[in-house]
């Protein structure tokens, strides 16, 4: 969300801003409704002291029992009443047009994000790594399949597409990188595990952006809710509506939860395997900080991402994502992108994005210096560490063998009772 009297100020900044995400000048619109906005409201004020002065004046004339000049101003009274409604009617109307307009505009890009108009416009930050020597590598469905423990067909028949069984030492390695992604991120970088709700009201997923914008990405349920597309939602909204001490910030909370997308805006995109999955599991990271902290702790929440691939040791590289590619909430925004043998390219499986004080607003989450009595918005910053689907995806890939084997990274051997492979003897 905006603010409507920064916008005043510096209508050029805010569309150039949303110039450099491809949309036509708002502001003319945005600052057409506020006028409106403000002379039904400046109408409404003066109706209400007027019939407030008139009430008085009543009284006075009834006083004096002067009956004649008592009705002539309760007539006022009754005209002053429908004025009021009128006003008041027309206050709501534009209120509520200015609000959706706001709310359906993205955050404004931080000033070090490279204009573009999409990915190929991405800068590539560092990369880690070597990509492993794999002569012709299989892609991660043939070698599941080949392994008899990945089940497409099944899950078609039970849920349709983009859903998949995975059976036996896959499952396990799929929850052995769950678990270890979890350990990490709470044992060694201090972030507090949640267990939130997978289901949600509409104030939640409009506090994080996702609402009204997007919500054809999403699944509604019977009885009003939504299932959540990421932990991010849950998480975010734990401060919504509060008033935090900033001696508590920043908070850093993590959860591993299922997500459920649509993507109806993918549709024929990674329609074959587990790229682009209508439900999958992920850790998700969320911090809650000052303005002045948020720029530090995104570098950071990043860290903490690369972190896992690090201790997996699979090559990956990190971008820094350009106006044209980067989400409706975000500020500013770092992929990490994985390296797939079988595609012989890089692809994304953590996006790392500071929102500024774009969901505070939405959420109206603030805080107070102890001491004092003012508020101001906290910044939200979230982050995937990691896609564990994903993740599964490049650990069968880089890990695979000539012979259809898996290998199972040093990292997860602990969590799989020490088995070292999967498949053959």
């Amino acid at each position: 969300m905006h603010d409507i009297r920064a916008i005043r100020e510096n209508p050029t900044a805010y569309d150039a801003a949303w110039g450099s995400k491809g949309l036509s000048p708002q502001t003319p619109a945005i600052l057409a409704l506020d006028a409106e906005l403000r002379t039904a409201q400046t109408a409404l004020q003066a109706a209400q002291s007027r019939r407030n002065d008139v009430s008085k004046l009543i009284g006075i004339a009834k006083a004096k029992k002067n009956e004649a000049e008592a009705a002539g101003l309760m007539a006022e009274v009754e005209l002053l009443k429908a004025e009021i409604a009128r006003e008041s009617e027309a206050e709501r109307e534009k209120g509520e047009a200015l609000r959706d307009l706001l709310a359906a505009l993205p955050n404004l890009p931080a000033e070090d994000v490279p204009p573009g108009e999409d990915e190929t416009q991405n800068e590539e930050v560092r990369r880690w790594g070597e990509a492993f020597a794999i002569k012709e590598p299989k892609d991660h469905t043939d070698l599941g399949t080949g392994l008899g423990l990945l089940d497409f067909e099944a899950a078609a028949r039970i849920s349709g597409a983009r859903f998949v069984v995975l059976k036996g030492q896959l499952a396990r390695l799929e929850r052995a990188l769950g678990q270890f992604m979890l350990d990490l991120q709470t044992r060694e970088h201090g972030y507090l595990e949640v267990a939130p709700p997978l289901l949600v009201r509409d104030e939640a997923v409009f506090g994080t952006g996702q609402l009204p914008k997007f919500a054809e990405d999403l699944f509604h349920t019977t009885d009003g809710r939504w299932l959540i597309p990421t932990a991010e939602v849950s998480l975010t909204n734990l401060v919504r509506e509060q008033i935090t001490d900033e001696a508590e910030l920043p908070l850093r909370l993590t959860a591993l939860t299922p997500c459920f997308r649509s993507e109806a805006g993918a549709s024929g995109r990674d329609t074959r395997g587990m790229i682009r999955q209508h439900q999958f599991n992920k850790v998700e990271l969320v911090s809650i900080t000052t303005p002045e902290q948020s720029e530090d702790e995104h570098e950071r929440m990043v860290g903490c991402a690369e972190a896992v691939l690090k201790r997996l040791d699979l090559p990956f590289r990190t971008m820094k994502l350009c106006t044209g590619d980067m989400g409706f909430s975000a500020r500013k925004t770092y992929d990490l992108e994985v390296w797939l043998p079988s595609q012989a390219t890089y692809r994304e499986i953590s996006s790392c994005s500071n929102c500024g004080d774009f969901q505070a607003r939405r959420m109206d989450a603030r805080s107070r210096k102890a001491g004092e009595k003012g508020t101001r918005f906290v910044h939200t910053l979230n982050g995937s560490g990691l896609a564990v689907g994903r993740t599964l995806v490049a650990v069968m890939e880089n890990y695979q063998d000539e012979g259809g084997r898996i290998a199972i990274p040093q990292a997860l051997q602990p969590y799989m009772n020490g088995l070292t492979h999967i498949g053959g003897e």
